[in-house]
Formats: structure tokens, C-alpha cells, sequence
């Protein structure tokens, strides 16, 4: 009985551990990581000016505790899994999205999760070290939302829509994600 148990944890921790060896990326964090981007599209905390999505704070998140490959994965699949129609955005799912307003700040998730992964590998730092990956991880998102609004409304506009009625609830989701990093880099494998 005790060795089925620990049978049975040792294959939960397999399937759950965020660092992949060789080729194999594990399954288990895949799903975890896209199902905490989907609950993070669809959940919304009452903030000014703009109501706080917690969505780019659970890209960085994942960028810093999964690396660079398995971090990309996760945000890679997740977008594969709205454009196939999946209800995982905010508003739902399918191609559409792609085409739509948010469709750069979606674009740009996967190169922040790939930077803040490549970056928080190098070592783990300070805070100051911490929270400047993070922030550049955040601007990455915003960099390419920007760009593609920039196209349709013009930069003036896109700034002021895009990214300005942002700073107040990125500020704290970049606050809350450097206070999470010690925590998470202790129990991430």
C-alpha cells in the first residue's frame, strides 16, 4: 500500500513539474499553465481607471517559473487552444481574435513568457533584478498590443487607450508577481 502511494506521488510529480528534460515537456504543467491563463482571461478585479485582468501577471508568472521552452509551450498552446475555438479568452475563442484589437497583446504573450523564462534562467537575483525581468516582460505585451493598434488608430490614440488606463493595474500586478517570484523559485524544481 505505502508504495502505490508513493508510486502515485512520485507520477503526480512528474506530470506536474515545471522543467522539462531532453525533449519531453511536461503534460501536466501544460495543462495547469493554460488552465490558469484561461481562469486568468475570464476573472476581472474591480480597479481604476480599467478593471484588472490578471492575465499578463499569469504569463509572467509562468515565464519565470517554467523557463524559457516550457513557458513558451504553455503560452503557445493556449493561443493554439483559442484560435481553435476553445472559450479560453476573455470573450471566448476562434480565429477572430486574431484579427481583433487584443490581437497583439495576445501576439506578444509569447515572446514576454519566452524573455522573463530566458532571463529569470540566468540566475535568480534580487528583487530589483526580479522585478526588471518582469517589466520587461510586461512592456514586451504592451510593445506589440501597441503595435497593432498603432496601424488602425494611430500611436497618440493607441498610448492613450492601449497602454495608459494599464499602468495603475500593471504596476500592481508587477508588484505582486516580484513578491511571488521567491516563493515560486523555492518550490519550482
Amino acid at each position: 500500500m505505502t508504495t502505490r502511494i508513493s508510486a502515485d506521488r512520485n507520477l503526480l510529480a512528474r506530470l506536474t513539474r515545471l522543467g522539462g528534460r531532453g525533449w519531453a515537456v511536461p503534460l501536466g504543467a501544460i495543462v495547469i499553465g493554460t488552465a490558469l491563463l484561461a481562469l486568468s482571461a475570464h476573472s476581472e478585479v474591480p480597479f481604476w481607471p480599467v478593471p484588472l485582468s490578471m492575465q499578463t501577471l499569469v504569463v509572467l508568472l509562468i515565464g519565470l517559473t517554467g523557463g524559457a521552452r516550457l513557458g513558451g509551450t504553455i503560452v503557445l498552446t493556449y493561443l493554439a487552444e483559442g484560435a481553435l475555438g476553445l472559450p479560453v479568452f476573455h470573450g471566448g475563442g476562434g480565429l477572430a481574435y486574431f484579427a481583433g484589437p487584443t490581437a497583439g497583446y495576445l501576439f506578444g504573450f509569447l515572446p514576454a513568457a519566452v524573455l522573463v523564462g530566458a532571463l529569470a534562467a540566468r540566475g535568480a537575483g534580487g528583487i530589483a533584478r526580479t522585478a526588471s525581468v518582469l517589466l520587461l516582460g510586461d512592456a514586451l505585451i504592451f510593445a506589440f498590443g501597441l503595435a497593432w493598434l498603432a496601424p488602425s488608430f494611430g500611436l497618440a490614440k493607441s498610448v492613450a487607450v492601449g497602454l495608459v488606463p494599464f499602468l495603475p493595474a500593471e504596476a500592481a500586478k508587477l508588484a505582486l508577481a516580484t513578491a511571488l517570484a521567491p516563493l515560486l523559485r523555492r518550490h519550482a524544481p
